[in-house]
């Protein structure tokens, strides 16, 4: 059903709804107090039909004003100037029908016609204003959850632009040296050399993917950080040492794609390749009540600007916020014996 449709239904069912309930409510109070006559229902009818007419005109005209979408004070204001106008139409042309029809009560044929008018037009107000606040109330809520209905896919959008921005960035900064390590072992070791472009190739094959994916199990981003690994070795060679501590628990547990290899890369580049010796990488996972806890430790010493310039670590930070708000956490710091730890905790998800 087209929406404009939908609306229409909708409107003439609530419509259709109110009127009905208004007509119960006056024959059942009408029958209790044994005023149920053919007057009585004549004019009921004719009130309920004039109710019906004339709020659908005030509907037209809300609509065709725009009301709804000014501000809130034209919006109360002109709900009751229309109120006020419609009272006052159907005051005047409900009263001659009255007379028309012989439908008027004992007492209305004692008074002046104009203060019967007076008398069609008070009561036409209060229903018309109650069925102005209905319709108001409908509205505003209606507009209040759209909006916020809005301002969430906004955001969802904008944390999604976000996160590919993020992600986007994260590209091996190793690619030219990884090229030049296979470059040598070319003429001295070629089988070697193809696994190495084996190994780079799938690198890169991951970082094309990391644009659609937003976690993977723990396992699986392991096996990037080893094929990242397995390439600074040719660079490094005995110079890298790896070791791996990770709880078997934990290899199923989803973590944001290409975050490890993120922070082995900033180990490697800010740590193990300024000291002329080499370094140890360690990698650590556990899981800790209900998060899983990935530590990376590195030789080297945490200069001053790298939290502030480094994007490995402006990117994790970042990821870690968008994806889970502060059920997340990561913190960088120094450890005794020029030692550096990242610590990242994940929230599990179920």
């Amino acid at each position: 059903m087209p929406p404009l449709l939908h609306k229409l239904n909708r409107y003439w069912l609530f419509q259709a709804t109110g009127w009905g309930l208004f007509i119960l409510i006056n024959v059942f109070f009408a029958v209790t107090y044994d005023r149920l006559t053919e007057v009585f229902l004549a004019r009921l009818m004719v009130f309920v039909l004039f109710g019906l007419f004339f709020t659908h005109l005030m509907r037209l005209s809300i609509r065709h004003l725009n009301l709804l979408s000014k501000s809130l004070e034209i919006q109360i204001g002109g709900l009751i100037g229309l109120n006020i106008i419609f009272s006052f139409l159907i005051g005047v042309i409900e009263a001659p029908v009255t007379e028309i029809l012989r439908i008027r009560t004992v007492d209305e044929m004692l008074l002046n016609e104009s203060i019967v008018i007076l008398s069609h037009t008070f009561y036409a107000f209060v229903y018309l204003f109650i069925w102005n606040m209905i319709y108001f109330m409908f509205h505003y809520i209606n507009k209040s959850r759209t909006q916020q209905l809005d301002t969430l896919k906004l955001q969802a959008l904008v944390k999604e632009l976000e996160l590919k921005t993020i992600k986007s960035h994260i590209n091996p900064h190793f690619i030219f040296n990884a090229l030049n390590s296979i470059r040598a072992l070319v003429d001295e070791d070629p089988e070697r050399a193809r696994e190495a472009i084996t190994t780079l190739s799938n690198i890169l094959r991951s970082s094309m993917q990391a644009e659609n994916i937003e976690t993977v199990p723990l396992s699986r981003e392991l096996t990037i950080v080893k094929d990242y690994l397995a390439l600074e070795y040719i660079r490094f060679e005995d110079r890298l040492k790896v070791d791996y501590k990770i709880a078997e628990d934990t290899l199923q547990i989803a973590v944001p794609y290409m975050m490890l290899q993120t922070l082995v890369e900033n180990a490697i580049k800010h740590g193990i390749s300024k000291n002329l010796n080499g370094g140890v990488i360690m990698i650590i996972s556990e899981r800790l009540d209900h998060h899983l806890l990935l530590t990376i430790q590195n030789t080297g010493k945490l200069n001053d600007n790298i939290p502030k310039e480094g994007f490995g670590i402006q990117s994790t930070a970042s990821r870690l916020l968008l994806m889970f708000g502060n059920e997340a956490s990561f913190d960088i710091y120094n450890l005794p014996n020029y030692m550096v730890e990242a610590k990242v905790t994940i929230p599990l998800v179920s």
